[in-house]
């Protein structure tokens, strides 16, 4: 393990077009926003080093709430980022883990103080824990699988995972070997056009990429799908029944997962649209197909009463729900089996969850237990290629993957930041169409160039041609409807 000291960090932002809507969650979204950053490291011996991390300014995921508008749910996340470099900081020669850990009971506790959700809170170390590691290893010429499997970060096993007592971290830590390649699960939307009659001329793109499930199955001849439902029984399955129609025609041997994104108010309304489905004919390939289904329920109702009894007909995972380190325990006793893999949560409570998944399925005897990799429009680029590096680490065999379809590639790049990550990451990137786009041949990504020195990314990126990011607010948001008075 290496000591070092966080020095300074530089924040930019940079503004996204979506080429098609995405209702995330309950907003519909057109444009979008990037968080970027870059930190300086310093070491004992004096180097210094530079690394980036990048992620999406999310409304409407983090914190739910209607009281906050978009703006102010972007604030709210600039807030966290602008508390972790204050105390990284001020925290001076540690560990990166001892960085995350030593600052993580405060991080919670001043966010709190802001009223900023657990979730919200984590997000400025999820940014900062990347770049620090990416800067680690460019001074040292380790890749992220190098740096995590020898352990140079320094994982330990802490007060803050009591549950872990007894695992040996180090052996698991040793043991994880990054895939070549994994498969993208593909994201239908709740507003995406199923079939060509769903679109007028008028709403077509135009763009040469897939815009309908029809034409994405198609293309990329994917086999694997996350399909998001909107917690009204009767219109869910109508989509469904029309998803089912295309993929069984046109993929036949799929996979897919159910996405509730807190739509239904509790476990009894998912597990209607669970038995009605069991009980549609036309979805009976579906049924068989389901691997799980994802945060079907509110955050405030999802980890007060159990879930065993849907839990055991089909698997499910939190996601929003996985606001604290000590989420996925408290999932794992009410009947959840799995929780998800991203990012903009932390790259150190994925591995630490994936622990606690090797921990549990050994004391099971059995796979009961999983990680699944999931997306928060993980954009082209930094913020794609360290998500990748991470989930491919763990062993996860296929991810979430939305921001290929929703955004075209790196179109919010400069020409000359395309032309370097493509020529950077050949195997990962396609610029044949114009944008550098993501290559996805037989439904799979190719990995190998992210095995690189830093955290996955061998390209750099034009500081320039973004804007510096706001300051944050430093004190509570009001909520929107009393700032309308």
């Amino acid at each position: 393990m290496t000591k070092l000291k966080l020095e300074a960090v530089s924040c930019y932002e940079r503004d996204v077009t979506l080429r098609l809507p995405f209702r995330f969650g309950v907003i519909t979204v057109t444009r979008a926003t990037q968080a970027v950053i870059r930190a300086t490291i310093a070491l004992p011996d004096g180097r210094t080093s530079v690394g980036v991390a990048a992620e999406s300014l999310a409304a409407k995921w983090f914190d739910k709430s209607p009281i906050f508008s978009d703006a102010q749910n972007l604030e709210q996340l600039r807030q966290s980022l602008a508390l972790a470099i204050g105390l990284y900081r001020d925290r001076g020669w540690s560990t990166p883990f001892g960085l995350y850990s030593g600052c993580y009971p405060e991080q919670l506790k001043r966010g709190a103080e802001l009223g900023l959700l657990p979730l919200v809170a984590g997000y400025g170390p999820a940014l900062l824990d990347r770049a620090i590691l990416d800067a680690l290893g460019r001074v040292s010429g380790q890749s992220f699988a190098d740096m995590i499997r020898g352990n140079l970060p320094g994982l330990a096993v802490t007060e803050l995972t009591p549950d872990l007592d007894g695992f040996e971290l180090a052996g698991f830590l040793a043991g994880l070997s990054p895939g070549c390649q994994i498969a993208v699960r593909h994201t239908v939307g709740l507003l995406d056009p199923i079939v060509a009659s769903d679109q007028t001329a008028a709403e077509r793109v135009g763009d040469g990429l897939p815009e309908t499930l029809e034409e994405v199955a198609r293309s990329y001849r994917g086999r694997y799908y996350k399909l998001k439902v909107g917690g009204d029984v009767t219109a869910d399955l109508e989509r469904l029944t029309r998803i089912a129609a295309v993929l069984d025609r046109e993929i036949g041997d799929y996979r897919a997962t159910l996405d509730g994104n807190e739509q239904y108010d509790d476990v009894d309304g998912i597990a209607e649209l669970w038995q009605r489905m069991c009980q549609t004919t036309a979805l009976a390939r579906l049924v068989a197909s389901t691997l799980f289904i994802e945060q079907p329920i509110k955050r405030g109702a999802a980890l007060t009463h159990s879930v065993a009894a849907l839990a055991r007909l089909k698997p499910l995972i939190i996601d929003e729900s996985d606001g604290e380190l000590s989420s996925f325990p408290t999932a794992q006793r009410l009947g959840y089996s799995g929780v998800s893999s991203k990012t903009c949560k932390g790259l150190y409570k994925s591995i630490l969850n994936a622990a606690r998944v090797a921990k549990l399925n050994a004391e099971a005897g059995s796979d009961r237990y999983f990680l699944s990799a999931e997306d928060l429009t993980t954009l082209a680029g930094v913020s794609v290629q360290q998500d990748l590096a991470l989930v491919s680490l763990l062993g996860l065999g296929h991810v979430e993957r939305n921001g290929h379809h929703f955004i075209d590639g790196m179109s919010f790049a400069p020409a000359h930041e395309q032309a370097a990550f493509a020529g950077a990451h050949p195997d990962l990137y396609d610029r044949a169409g114009g944008p550098a786009r993501l290559a996805i041949r037989d439904g799979q990504l190719r990995l190998q160039s992210l095995d690189c020195p830093g955290f996955a990314v061998a390209a750099a990126m034009d500081f320039g041609a973004m804007r510096s990011m706001p300051a944050a607010p430093t004190s509570r948001l009001l909520p929107a409807f009393a700032e309308r008075g």
